[in-house]
């Protein structure tokens, strides 16, 4: 028979597949011999197999009733005793952590016997009352799906602070709620400890799929079919006056990574009212003050835990009566600037290597590490300061609901006096959250660090009241616009300029990494990433300022240079000319007058680049999209007519503007086959790179050109271009080696890639066309009309033009790789779709057997961290 529990003595960290993180670490915390509860875990088998049958698994009940038992002798109480009770928590406990999306039900056991008898056992009647009616209130709205207003409802009409109410309030409040119970569930509160327990963990497997938890592994891209294990633990209270308390506590800070202990902590508080937001917590440093002997023992076990795990650690604890007790922990989520620090503290410490640093750092905290910051000089005096929860700078209209956030086109600031778990859609849609209440532990401030949002918690100054926020005598409303500054907790009237960001600076050469923790922790990453990559990182690129750029970023040479963007601007009169030629000597004259200006282009662009390779792409999209649109034509053609006026060159172009008009351009006379039929297009683009060339090596110079022909699905076709092509580079003097290969963006090339690999000598993916034509997808059309069902209905877990569609575009990728090489074994393969600069797919590319990947020059710096830190996964470097 399967077994589905486990004491917390029996597991390790190692463990979170089976005990969730939460159990795995409670189980490794009781090992090292710290003050956890009694407890045990239900393991994530169980609750997989619960979520596919509907109930709990055979033998499950028996297995809990065990090691109950365990439990009751090691505490001296007994499960539903009247006369001194054991009580239990159950929480959630995933593999990956999911702060507040799931279930906790404290206090369970308590009854209408059991309360008296934790009155007389406690000497404390209104400590009593209050757990019972937390539990009544929890069970009620986490097991039974009863809703929160209704409880908050019957608190506001006895005034709604509990903390000020009698023993006999909260006696009368319990009967309130347990009325409220039965109007909403139809039956009563039950009285059996041992059918509150069962319950109780049935609603914690149940909640793996509630919404907001849905929403979140969808953001964070956590597979669906995990589970979450249940950790049931001996109660232990902070709410048992003075001298007892609950808090958080970070051993470095999680917004900057500074090194010390940093936190929050509530006097006589029980469970989730520290990350609540409910009351405003005192900072850690003044537990000291309050309980000396509780400090230094919780500082002792953070030094402990953190060298343990090798890792910033984020601990949940109470103290009771005096005594501290270690409810969890796990390895903390950081700001972006944060992972950066802590990582190179950690390498200096002598923690852990440079590959593993790499490893704790990624391509996504990096973008976000070079979005603009705000130019304080610019800015008005601040409304107000909070705390600085996670950095960034976010400017947007206010709104004061996640339903408000959810539905909004615009930028805007979500502004509450606490977040909840419920507010997640709106919190994922908002450019940043601002709260009235709670700090760098609140739920707010965890759930923004995790996804790099913007946050400023506890702006107490500021009074939200339905549909406005006031402070210092000013009223704002929804709408209104606001700058938040996430790094110093600064909140502003009206949209404050931006400035770039440090670290972009530094990318840039303007700024030197001496003396900054964050600027020096970057550049030692990204010369450590260098250093260990396979992958090359090359820039799409179209101008010698784009080139320029890229190379400063890190660029090992242009990937894409996209000749069509060239005839833009006044040059489109050219291709005009070319389009409406009537016959050969006009098309002659045309390409004539175009040579010279690619050729400036071409070597503009190889100077920039020296040295480094060049993938010139010959000209790509539908000619007609040069010339006005067909609507456009037909209206001024129609009214000149309709005048008696010669409609003149309006009515040439619209004739071949008819004559080119397809229904699915996208699939029609472009790319190679656009070459093919426009006699002498190619070969002056072929003839422009040469001249540049060879103009560079006159004056000194070392360009190193490669000529991409697109759209190829058949070698026939490469092999006739191919041939123009060395006929134009043989006839002109002076002209360096050019490789000739071509752009795998037709699934066909894919599949016959060994046929078109002895006639390329280098293949480019061209994922956003490959992605469109495996798919079926037009991206221009479908992103909107239906990718966010499609997300939310999880076919996707991200849309497949963000980051590459592994089983089946990868899987094209693969094929053409393993065939292309087959046939030429020293075929070189890169990628030039902007999949190329996303973090997931980097990674991709690199086990792939990509040689490099191509993106726009500012995603540069991001693919070349991916590409070190692919290195280091294959070779197995880290171990935690």
């Amino acid at each position: 028979m399967t077994r589905y529990v486990y004491d917390f003595s029996e597991g390790n960290k190692d463990l979170k597949d089976l005990l969730g993180g939460k159990g795995a670490n409670l189980a490794e915390m009781t090992r090292m011999g710290l003050p956890v509860p009694p407890g045990f875990t239900v393991s994530t088998e169980a609750c997989r197999e619960y979520l596919r049958t509907g109930k709990l698994p055979p033998g499950l009940p028996a297995e809990v009733e065990n090691h109950l038992r365990l439990v009751q002798e090691r505490t001296g109480k007994v499960f539903g005793d009247a006369h001194d009770p054991l009580l239990l928590s159950v929480r959630s406990g995933a593999k990956f952590s999911m702060p507040g999306m799931m279930e906790t039900i404290l206090d369970i056991g308590l009854n209408d016997s059991t309360v008296a008898g934790l009155a007389r056992r406690s000497s404390d009647g209104r400590f009593a009352w209050d757990s019972y009616r937390r539990l009544i209130q929890m069970f009620g709205r986490t097991v039974m799906d009863v809703p929160a207003q209704a409880f908050d409802d019957e608190l506001a009409a006895l005034g709604g602070l509990e903390a000020q109410l009698s023993i006999e309030q909260l006696q009368d409040l319990v009967t309130s709620y347990q009325k409220v119970f039965h109007a909403h569930t139809g039956r009563d509160f039950p009285q059996a400890p041992h059918e509150q327990l069962f319950l109780a963990i049935s609603a914690v497997f149940r909640s793996w799929n509630a919404e907001r938890a849905r929403i979140y592994r969808r953001q964070e891209r956590i597979p669906e079919d995990l589970g979450t294990a249940v950790n049931v633990m001996a109660m232990v209270f902070g709410n048992r006056g003075a001298d007892s308390g609950t808090g958080v506590a970070f051993t470095r800070d999680p917004a900057t990574g500074r090194r010390g202990s940093y936190g929050d902590y509530l006097q006589n508080a029980q469970g989730e009212d520290v990350v609540a937001g409910i009351r405003n917590t005192v900072g850690l440093t003044e537990l000291a003050t309050i309980d000396p002997a509780s400090h230094v023992q919780l500082l002792s076990i953070m030094e402990r835990l953190e060298q343990r795990y090798r890792d910033l650690c984020d601990i949940e604890f109470t103290i009771e009566n005096g005594k501290l007790w270690m409810l969890q922990t796990r390895v903390g989520k950081r700001t972006p600037a944060a992972a950066f620090v802590i990582a190179a503290q950690l390498v200096d410490e002598g923690t852990i290597t440079l590959d593993e640093a790499l490893q704790r750092v990624s391509g996504e905290q990096l973008a976000q590490l070079m979005f603009p910051s705000f130019d304080t000089t610019a800015a008005p005096p601040p409304l107000t300061t909070g705390v600085p929860a996670s950095p960034g700078a976010a400017v947007g209209a206010i709104v004061f609901d996640s339903a408000a956030a959810a539905a909004s086109a615009e930028p805007v600031i979500l502004v509450r006096r606490e977040t909840n778990p419920d507010d997640l859609p709106g919190m994922i849609a908002a450019q940043g959250i601002l709260t009235s209440r709670g700090g760098k532990t609140s739920h707010a401030a965890v759930v923004a660090r995790g996804m790099g949002k913007t946050c400023v918690c506890g702006a107490d100054e500021l009074t939200i009241d339905g549909g406005t926020l006031s402070v210092g005598g000013r009223t704002l409303h929804a709408g209104d616009v606001i700058s938040i500054d996430g790094t110093t907790g600064k909140v502003y009237p009206g949209s404050v300029p931006v400035h770039p960001s440090a670290v972009v600076r530094l990318f840039e050469g303007e700024l030197t990494a001496h003396g900054d923790p964050l600027l020096s922790a970057v550049h030692r990453l990204m010369v450590h990433a260098g250093y260990t990559a396979r992958l090359g990182v090359h820039a799409n690129a179209d101008t010698a300022a784009d080139a320029a750029r890229a190379r400063r970023f890190g660029a090992t040479g242009v990937g894409l240079c996209r000749t069509e963007h060239m005839f833009l601007g006044a040059r489109r009169q050219l291709v005009e000319r070319l389009i409406l030629a009537g016959d050969d000597a006009e098309r002659e004259a045309a390409l004539a007058a175009l040579l010279p200006l690619q050729r400036t282009d071409f070597e503009e662009l190889f100077a920039a680049m020296d040295g480094l390779p060049v993938t010139v792409r010959l000209i790509d999209p539908p000619l007609h999209e040069f010339l006005p649109p067909l609507e456009d034509l037909t209206a001024r053609v129609a009214r000149a007519e309709a005048l008696g006026e010669d409609p003149g060159r309006d009515g040439l172009l619209l004739t071949a503007v008819r004559r080119m008009h397809e229904q699915n351009p996208m699939l029609g006379l472009r790319g190679v086959r656009l070459g093919l039929v426009i006699p002498g297009l190619f070969a002056m683009q072929v003839r422009a790179i040469a001249q540049a060339a060879a103009a560079r090596v006159a004056a000194g110079g070392d360009p190193r050109p490669e000529i991409m022909v697109p759209l190829v699905g058949a070698v026939q076709e490469l092999e006739t271009v191919r041939s123009e092509a060395e006929t134009v580079l043989a006839g002109v003097p002076g002209t360096p080696p050019i490789r000739i290969g071509t752009m795998i963006e037709v699934p066909r090339a894919a599949l016959t890639a060994g046929e078109i690999a002895g006639a390329a000598e280098f293949f480019s993916f061209g994922t956003n066309d490959l992605t469109q034509m495996t798919w079926g997808f037009s991206r221009d059309d479908v992103e909107g009309a239906f990718f966010g069902r499609y997300l939310q209905l999880g076919v996707f877990a991200a849309s497949p033009f963000e980051t590459i569609d592994t089983a089946g575009v990868g899987e094209l990728v693969r094929i053409a790789v393993e065939r292309g090489r087959a046939t030429r074994p020293d075929l070189t393969v890169g990628v030039c779709g902007e999949h190329g600069g996303d973090p997931a797919s980097v990674r991709f590319f690199a086990g792939a057997g990509l040689d490099y990947v191509s993106c726009s020059p500012f995603r540069v710096p991001i693919a070349r961290l991916e590409a070190g830190r692919a290195a280091v996964q294959a070779s197995g470097s880290d171990s935690r």
